[in-house]
């Protein structure tokens, strides 16, 4: 076998397998675009609205509060005030 044929021989091969890997990786990326689309369209679904969060916060932070004052008013064995402006 000359060096030509070698030659050709081992461009062929390694054009194949250039081949080979782009295409893997062009379904790779074709793969990753679909599951960004759906995750896209799940995201919203699937996590809590912002504003969601802060009323829940909010009352949250008033049921903290209440504890508080409870637990003052066991501890210190004093009278629980109680405010009219709580929601």
């Amino acid at each position: 076998m000359d060096y030509q044929s070698l030659f050709n021989t081992g461009l062929g091969v390694s054009c194949a397998v250039t081949g080979w890997f782009a295409r893997e990786l062009w379904s790779a990326v074709k793969e990753l675009k679909a599951d960004l689309a759906k995750l896209r369209e799940d995201l919203p679904r699937t996590y809590v609205a912002r504003d969601d969060y802060r009323a829940d916060m909010r009352e949250i932070k008033a049921l903290e509060m209440v504890n508080m004052q409870l637990l003052l008013a066991i501890h210190e064995g004093g009278t629980l005030r109680v405010r009219d402006d709580a929601p």
